[in-house]
């Protein structure tokens, strides 16, 4: 492995694509999940990330960050693809 790769680095990623492909799983398997509903997952998340007032450990910081990472690239992906249809 790099030596420049941190251990940070390597879970924001991992987590970034578990979470992706979580986004991706319930979208396959669930006919009535729409775009709406994984907006307000992403809300949520911003609420609860902003809503951490005492400061938290690094690796819930950056599990958080990665899940709305991924929402957001979920959604950007599905309107994109929406538009292009």
């Amino acid at each position: 492995m790099n030596e420049s790769v941190n251990w940070e680095e390597v879970k924001y990623l991992r987590h970034f694509e578990q979470e992706l492909l979580g986004l991706e799983q319930r979208r396959k398997h669930d006919p009535l999940c729409k775009v709406e509903d994984i907006e307000a997952v992403l809300e949520n998340l911003y609420i609860v990330e902003g809503s951490d007032w005492e400061g938290r450990a690094n690796a819930v910081s950056l599990y958080r960050s990665a899940a709305i990472a991924a929402h957001e690239h979920f959604i950007a992906a599905w309107k994109a693809e929406r538009k292009d249809n």
